[in-house]
C-alpha cells in the first residue's frame, strides 16, 4: 500500500503547555482529550504531532524525538521564529523550550537542519530533504562544523563551546571574516544556552569589531540576525557587523 502514515506519539508533563507552545509556532489543535488519558494533537500543514501527558515527567530527562523532513528548512525556521518573537519578544535559544538555527550537520552528510525542543523536552529535528553541502573549508568553518555536531545535534553545549574557544584562541590573518562572525555568534549562542550572559555580551561586542565589506555583510546576514536575537534587554546593540 502507498497511503501509510507514521505519527510520532511523544511524552510531556502538561498537554496544555505543549499545546500553547505549538500554537505559537503556527500549529492548530485538531484533537484534545482529558479522559481516560490526557492527549493532544497539533498540526501544521503536513506535520502532525501527538502528545500524551505523564504525571511527574521531567522534560530535561526526555529522550523523545522525531524528524520533520522538508524542502524548505529556512522558511519553516523563519515562520517559527516569527511566532516566537510575536509571543515572547525574542527567539528562545536557551532552556526548555528553545530552538536552534538552521546549520549544516557534519554528522548527517552536510544536510542542513535545526531543532525545536518543546516544553515536553522532545527534540523535533527539522531536516532538509535535499543533499548536503560541501565539506567545511578552513579552520574556523571546520571548528564550527564540529561544534554543531556536539551542541546542536547531541545537546552538548559545553563541548561545542570548548571547540569554538580553541579555534578563537588561534586567530589567523587569513581567516574568512564571515566564518569568524559565524563562530563568534554561535559561541555567543552557546554562552546564552549555558547561562553565561557576560561571555555572550563580550562575544557580541567582538562581532561588532569585525570589519565586513557589503558583500561579506550579505553573506553573514543570517548570523548577524541571530546576533541581534541574542542581545539581552538593556544591553547596547553590539552586533551590527562593522
Amino acid at each position: 500500500m502507498a497511503d501509510e502514515v507514521t505519527v510520532p506519539l511523544l511524552p510531556c508533563s502538561s498537554i496544555d503547555d505543549v499545546e500553547a507552545f505549538y500554537l505559537v509556532l503556527g500549529f492548530r489543535t485538531t484533537y484534545k482529550q482529558r479522559k481516560p488519558n490526557p492527549h493532544v494533537v497539533v498540526e501544521r500543514d503536513a506535520i502532525g504531532l501527538h502528545f500524551f501527558e505523564l504525571p511527574g515527567f521531567d522534560p530535561a530527562q526526555s529522550y523523545g524525538s522525531c524528524l520533520v523532513v522538508t524542502s524548505d528548512v529556512a522558511g519553516l525556521h523563519r515562520a517559527f521564529a516569527a511566532g516566537m518573537r510575536a509571543a515572547y519578544g525574542r527567539v528562545l535559544v536557551s532552556g526548555i523550550p528553545r530552538m536552534t538555527r538552521p546549520r549544516a550537520r557534519k554528522n548527517a552528510d552536510g544536510v542542513t537542519g535545526f531543532s525545536v525542543v518543546d516544553p515536553g523536552g522532545n527534540w523535533i529535528r527539522v531536516v532538509n530533504r535535499e543533499a548536503g553541502s560541501d565539506a567545511a573549508v578552513g579552520p574556523m568553518r571546520t571548528a564550527l562544523a564540529n561544534a554543531v555536531v556536539q551542541a546542536d545535534s547531541r545537546g552538548r553545549a559545553e563541548q561545542g563551546a570548548r571547540i569554538l574557544d580553541t579555534a578563537l584562541k588561534r586567530p589567523d590573518a587569513a581567516d574568512d571574516p564571515v566564518a569568524l562572525i559565524e563562530v563568534l555568534v554561535y559561541r555567543a549562542e552557546l554562552a546564552t544556552v549555558l547561562g553565561d550572559g557576560a561571555t555572550a555580551d563580550d562575544l557580541l561586542r567582538r562581532v561588532r569589531d569585525v570589519v565586513l565589506t557589503p558583500e561579506q555583510r550579505d553573506s553573514a546576514a543570517d548570523a548577524l540576525e541571530n546576533a541581534a536575537d541574542l542581545v539581552q534587554p538593556g544591553s547596547s546593540p553590539s552586533a551590527s557587523g562593522g
